[in-house]
């Protein structure tokens, strides 16, 4: 009897400690200053938030930043700055169930929907009819696909893309490796529930694998990538949101066909040493599909978050593909 009490007992732990009332952390002072100098605008009743800097006086290019999965548009704030020296525009939003935007529950999340957003964001602006750099990153890759598609079906109120930049996405199912944690996260199925509140003793250890070995982010740097997931208990979501594992799936021919048949500049800057999108297998299926793309590989040691990893090089990188066409 008393090894069935011991055997309850011990299920129990966790269970009870995944369902503690732990309060969201505080907001750094770098993160409450990304918020505070954002806005947001209403898409359908829901509340999106969005940075807009004005750089380039005099120039007339936009860059539009799409962020990766499950952290938001404060990725962008080490190369943000650089960008404003290039760019007359440089907006990036929190897609709907990350960072400070809204994070409805039950919600379907789907790539279409955050399309739709990165669209209405720029009719809010004023900027629908203008031509749009788009530089992207891991889930944001996928989200550039479908507006990639979209624009290539030259349909009225879509984005006219000037160029694309991409890094380190999963934007073809068959390389891509998901993380242990995201696994479970995606097919928990009744335990979803408990695993996303575990996420609170776990989330550290299960991020720090897509770093490179020296670039790890520091535990400052990991609280705000944490603080951001948590606002509005977006930890809650992170199962639906990783459905668009399986949407990726379900849409491959056309989000890939997207990308092997239009005709702008198309670039990709990898970090080599991605678990996620490992070397050589991802690299030589993109060379493969796009031999029309040009490349830029960062150093061995640079992994999944390239532009957190090596802001420098990527920065360069980037105004070396931008300034080619």
């Amino acid at each position: 009897m008393s090894e069935w009490w011991v055997q309850v007992g011990l299920l129990a732990v966790p269970l009870l400690a995944a369902y503690l009332p732990i309060p969201p952390p505080q907001l750094s002072p770098a993160l409450h200053s990304w918020k505070s100098s954002g806005k947001f605008f209403t898409y359908k009743g829901l509340r999106i938030f969005y940075q807009d800097s004005v750089g380039v006086v005099g120039s007339p290019e936009i860059v539009v930043l799409l962020h990766s999965f499950p952290t938001s548009s404060y990725d962008w704030y080490k190369i943000w700055e650089g960008l404003t020296l290039r760019f007359h525009r440089v907006i990036a939003l929190d897609f709907l169930g990350f960072g400070f935007s809204d994070k409805p529950r039950p919600h379907h999340y789907s790539i279409f929907e955050q399309a739709s957003i990165v669209e209405a964001l720029l009719r809010h602006l004023g900027l629908q009819n203008h031509r749009i750099n788009l530089l992207s990153h891991d889930y944001g890759d996928i989200v550039a696909q479908e507006l990639l598609y979209r624009f290539k079906q030259n349909r009225s109120g879509r984005l006219t893309i000037r160029s694309l930049c991409l890094s380190n996405g999963g934007i073809f199912p068959e390389t891509h490796r998901p993380l242990l944690l995201q696994k479970l996260l995606k097919d928990g199925g009744m335990l979803s529930p408990i695993l996303t509140r575990l996420m609170n003793f776990v989330f550290s250890r299960g991020l720090t694998p897509v770093f490179g070995p020296y670039t790890r982010p520091s535990e400052s740097e990991l609280w705000d990538m944490w603080a951001g997931i948590r606002n509005n208990d977006g930890n809650l979501v992170i199962d639906s949101l990783l459905q668009y594992i399986s949407q990726r799936k379900k849409f491959r021919r056309r989000w890939v066909g997207a990308l092997a048949s239009v005709s702008i500049p198309i670039h990709l800057i990898y970090g080599p040493l991605d678990p996620v999108n490992p070397y050589p297998e991802f690299l030589e299926l993109y060379r493969e599909t796009l031999p029309r793309s040009t490349v830029s590989i960062l150093d061995d040691h640079i992994s999944h978050h390239p532009q957190l990893g090596d802001p420098m090089g990527f920065l360069n990188a980037y105004m070396g593909f931008i300034n080619s066409f």
